[in-house]
């Protein structure tokens, strides 16, 4: 017989709603008391989660039990079933359900299928029309005359609520390090403005905090979508908190955010698919009767954005923050969570799941991320790479390793292989490399062709022939077949550093060349989001005459200053830190001046963007993080990767016993381990 697991969960603002029963669960309940379910729900015509005021009197019940239960690894997800007795002291010979998240997947693959065991994941439906969100769900058979151990349940209690108590002491000392480091230096002025535009720019849902606005220009009369909250656009900013030791909005926006998360898979091509996470969410009222209102989260998964795409890197860049968020803060219980682990494996079942791409990359289409606009990005962009390899290595660290979880895991593990060979292999350009391609040979069929990807040398850019410096390199843009995009795409590249996915000599060779070409990369105004410019012709075709993205100006070789606080984890973690300092001196000239743009124009970033919104939120963000990281290269240590040589001597095609796979790892393992 299984111990018993209690939950674990602090109540947000959300509904509670009475129920006496959940006759559509397989495993039978007990009857419960007035208000035992505990859910939150998602209507279906209008993706709304909602607050209500009325229910907060219910928040001391929750919080009471919260004290008598476990906290590691025993918390409930966003639907549960609560018992309707204490459980300091005693506990009812019932049924309980524990949510897990199984996958079912391939021994020998690298990715999952798409759906989840429908065992596995059921729904609870109450009364009113309602459904809440389908939990996972794992069956205990107990046998209905078996006697459960008090004394095994007491002594288990005793040994978390110790858990518990050391977790909270790291947490403190882990908080009270940050503020302590941030109290020896006195803040600049600008620093000091940058903090108040940034709180003046926090969004609160239910009186607490839960994410930054994207933008917050008093003077600006049309917001467009300026006015939500991103999740790409408030990591600067959670960085941000986190280094200053205020980690409850963070924890409220990643916990909000996974209840935005789409849970339901769907047929209809119109509708997120499951495990999607939005791209952005408004706080709105809704009116009630007798002239009351209360507060809902509207998420956007793509419906209302620039071309109706759904965003690649939200998921990706919430795994990210979630690890942040316990290196940070040392609350390692939030990951820990049901909820919040069934989260991260949703995602991956979306990541990882079988299609008909060949490579390890992920295929996207345009404007799925950063760049969210025609931009020619399509295929294998760089930046989602590096996102995904990032998330990747993120996963494996996080996921709590059961028989539900195990076959993930090792999925995790072989892609984390054959990506991070896949792009140091064949997105890797420097001067000895561009020679190779200029001398390729075409049309070859066997195993053993060099050209793998029938790249013609006329591909070649002529102004990439002359830029490349002698000492630096990058990873190209995108791969695709006849295909290989040659511009230099900043986010991908610093991101890659970070995360290791490039080698230690890689990584080197990035910041060599963004050093030797300082000038075209940094200007007067860091970073350039992409270099170069598509002009003329080129620009017509590949963007479709996009009159925003006019030659170097926003995504189109414009210049981003929330890129300044990537660029800066990126060379602490090289050990190449009088670089960071000199692009942020760069920045602090003029962004207060400025009124912190969105984005900066021409060719050295001169002019403030024809269209940027001032007072952009992950500009100050980026800034900000930028300042403390340099002030607290401890921390910062905490956020980037090293070398993973376990992930490099494992290879996915050595578990095939198939003579089709001819691995090329093996050959270039001398040049890809150093």
């Amino acid at each position: 017989m299984k111990s018993v697991r209690f939950c674990n969960m602090k109540p947000g603002c959300r509904i509670f709603l009475p129920c006496k029963s959940a006759p559509f669960l397989v495993v039978p309940f007990p009857q419960a008391s007035k208000f035992s379910v505990y859910s939150n729900f998602q209507f279906r015509t209008h993706k709304f989660h909602t607050c209500s005021s009325r229910f907060s009197g219910f928040k001391t019940i929750f919080n009471n039990a919260q004290r008598s239960c476990s906290s590691q690894n025993r918390n409930w997800g966003q639907s549960g079933i609560l018992s309707n007795t204490h459980c300091r002291d005693s506990c009812p010979r019932s049924h309980f359900v524990i949510a897990c998240a199984a996958s079912n997947i391939r021994d020998l693959s690298t990715s999952v299928k798409t759906h989840v065991n429908d065992k596995n994941f059921e729904r609870i439906y109450v009364h009113g029309g309602l459904n809440a969100k389908p939990l996972a769900v794992e069956k205990i058979d107990l046998d209905s005359n078996a006697t459960i151990n008090e004394d095994e349940i007491k002594s288990e209690n005793l040994e978390n609520d110790l858990k518990s108590e050391r977790s909270d002491e790291t947490k403190s000392e882990r908080s009270d390090e940050t503020k302590s480091v941030r109290a020896g230096k006195e803040e600049s002025e600008v620093e000091k403005e940058a903090w108040r535009l940034l709180r003046n720019a926090i969004v609160s849902y239910c009186g607490s905090p839960v994410g930054t606005l994207a933008a917050n220009d008093p003077n600006d009369k049309l917001p467009l979508n300026y006015d939500q909250v991103f999740i790409r656009d408030f990591v600067p900013s959670a960085f941000a908190f986190l280094l200053k030791g205020e980690g409850e909005i963070v924890r409220n926006f990643l916990l909000h955010t996974l209840q935005l998360q789409s849970w339901e898979k769907t047929v209809d091509c119109y509708s997120p698919g499951q495990g999607l996470m939005p791209a952005s969410f408004k706080v709105r009222s809704v009116a009630l009767d007798d002239n009351k209102f209360e507060e809902v989260l509207d998420p956007d998964f793509g419906e209302s954005a620039i071309g109706r795409v759904a965003p690649v890197d939200s998921g990706l860049w919430w795994i990210i923050l979630l690890r942040a968020y316990g290196k940070l803060t040392g609350d390692y219980a939030l990951q820990e969570r049901v909820d919040v682990q069934t989260g991260i494996k949703l995602i991956l079942n979306l990541c990882l799941s079988d299609g008909f791409d060949m490579f390890p990359s992920l295929l996207v289409t345009d404007g799925s991320c950063m760049i969210d606009r025609r931009m020619g990005i399509h295929g294998h962009p760089l930046e989602i790479q590096a996102l995904f390899y990032s998330a990747l290595r993120c996963s494996r660290e996080m996921l709590t390793l059961d028989d539900g979880s195990k076959n993930l895991v090792r999925a995790v593990s072989n892609r984390l292989s054959a990506l991070s060979f896949h792009i140091r292999e064949y997105y890797w350009v420097d001067l000895k490399k561009i020679n190779e391609i200029y001398r390729y040979k075409t049309e070859e069929y066997s195993m053993e062709a060099t050209n793998k990807f029938n790249i013609y040398p006329e591909q070649i850019p002529h102004w990439l022939m002359h830029w490349i410096p002698e000492t630096g390199g990058y990873l190209i843009g995108n791969l695709q077949p006849a295909h290989m995009d040659f511009r230099f795409f900043t986010l991908g590249n610093l991101w890659s550093i970070v995360s290791s996915l490039g080698t230690p000599k890689q990584n080197e060779a990035i910041l060599n060349l963004i050093e030797a070409k300082w000038v075209d990369l940094i200007g007067q105004m860091p970073l350039k989001i992409c270099y170069p410019a598509l002009e003329s012709e080129e620009w017509r075709v590949i963007t479709g005459s996009d009159p925003k993205n006019t030659p170097w100006s926003y995504h189109n070789g414009g210049s981003w200053p929330t890129l300044l606080w990537q660029f800066t984890l990126a060379c602490m973690k090289m050990g190449r830190t009088e670089l960071a300092k000199e692009a942020i001196t760069l920045a602090e000239k003029r962004l207060q001046t400025d009124q912190w743009p969105e984005y900066y124009d021409t060719r050295n970033g001169k002019f403030i963007g024809k269209q940027a919104r001032l007072y952009q939120t992950w500009s100050i963000a980026g800034y900000l993080t930028s300042k403390m990281l340099l002030d607290n290269p401890e921390m910062a240590s905490l956020l980037f990767w090293e070398e993973d040589y376990d992930l490099l001597e494992s290879c996915v095609c050595a578990l095939s016993n198939s003579s089709r796979k001819k691995c090329s790892r093996r050959l270039a393992k001398s040049q890809i381990l150093v």
